[in-house]
Parts: C-alpha cells; sequence; structure tokens
C-alpha cells in the first residue's frame, strides 16, 4: 500500500511538465509526481480516460481528485500558506471559479509556452475559429 499522495499529470505536455517542477521547487507538495503515461494507472485505480484530461491526485486509500480540487489537494498538503489557499479551493463560490479557470487552462494548453502539438485536443473537440 502506497503511503504518499500521487500526482498524475500529462508528461507529453511540456506545460504541464514544467508546472508540476515549479510546484515541486516552490511549494513542495507531499506527494510523489508522476506522469500518466509512466504511472500504472489501473494500480492507482484511474480510469486512462480521465488521466488524460485532468491533472490527478490519487490519495493512499485511493480516492482520486482531479483537476482544480487536484490542485487544491496539493496545495493542502504542502501546509502553511499554501493549505489556506488549498483550503480556499474547496470552498463554494471559489470552487466553481477554480474549476472553470483549471478548465480554461487546459483546453487552451497548447497555446501556452511549452505546450507542443501532443496538447492538441482532438480535432472534434477543438474549437473552429
Amino acid at each position: 500500500m502506497r503511503t504518499r499522495p500521487v500526482l498524475v499529470f500529462d508528461g507529453d505536455c511540456g506545460f504541464c511538465t514544467s508546472s508540476v517542477r515549479l510546484i515541486e521547487r516552490v511549494v513542495r507538495p507531499r506527494c510523489e509526481a508522476v506522469p500518466w503515461q509512466r504511472a500504472d494507472l489501473a494500480a492507482l485505480g484511474v480510469p486512462p480516460e480521465r488521466a488524460r484530461h485532468e491533472a490527478l491526485w490519487v490519495t493512499p486509500t485511493g480516492k482520486a481528485y482531479g483537476g482544480a480540487q487536484a490542485v487544491a489537494r496539493l496545495l493542502l498538503s504542502a501546509g502553511g500558506a499554501w493549505a489556506i489557499a488549498g483550503a480556499l479551493l474547496t470552498l463554494p463560490p471559489v470552487r466553481w471559479a477554480a474549476h472553470a479557470v483549471y478548465r480554461l487552462v487546459a483546453n487552451n494548453r497548447r497555446h501556452l509556452p511549452g505546450g507542443p502539438a501532443g496538447c492538441a485536443l482532438p480535432a472534434d473537440r477543438a474549437r473552429r475559429t
């Protein structure tokens, strides 16, 4: 059984990988960060479709939090002022706003620095301009 939470992220996305590395240095969450492409998703109890859709925080007991709530759990794990920010992200209406911002960033990460073609949405989900 795992004793530490696991942060699962998209290791093919430069923006995601850079963000996780920055968070590891600055926030210092108490977790193991692993790209979903190298994670044992079955052992974590996470469907691959979900791991492709959002960052995940998987507790040692197997509870998975996704997207903005994964970020909230990450911040809570770091303690101090970070934990206060994490706690705020769990409360409505901040929680709702955090979800909207997370989806906005996730859906547009291909336009952000470090966002390679692998971050692009499938053609059937990409917004037509």
